[in-house]
């Protein structure tokens, strides 16, 4: 059984900046490219990163330059720091699978508000 457990969400004001976390047991997790989702009130769930097993990445263009994804693989997580947040960033985020998703977590709320 695969189990993806998101932290590190919480409320900042615009500009600020937020680290989330992610661990992955039950998986093979070396070898596989493992993203950030998030979805929005009223949106579909979208793709935010992704990072692969030779610790390449890449962004969605709305976040390019202000998100970073990170991994280690020794403990089994990901990491997404967040920084210069827009109000538009405010979404409950999400890690799994790039590719062959398994089921998903319950996300941890990141809200961007003044």
């Amino acid at each position: 059984q695969v189990q993806l457990v998101e932290s590190g969400g919480g409320l900042v004001q615009p500009g600020g900046s937020l680290r989330l976390s992610c661990a992955a047991s039950g998986s093979i997790f070396v070898s596989s490219t493992m993203a950030w989702y998030r979805q929005a009130p009223g949106k579909e769930r979208e793709l935010v990163a992704s990072i692969n097993s030779s610790r390449g990445t890449s962004y969605a263009d709305s976040v390019k330059g202000r998100f970073t994804i990170s991994r280690d693989n020794a403990k089994n997580m990901v990491y997404l720091q967040m920084n210069s947040l827009k109000p538009e960033d405010t979404a409950v985020y999400y890690c799994n699978r790039r590719f062959g998703v398994a089921s998903w977590g319950q996300g941890t709320q990141v809200t961007v508000s003044s």
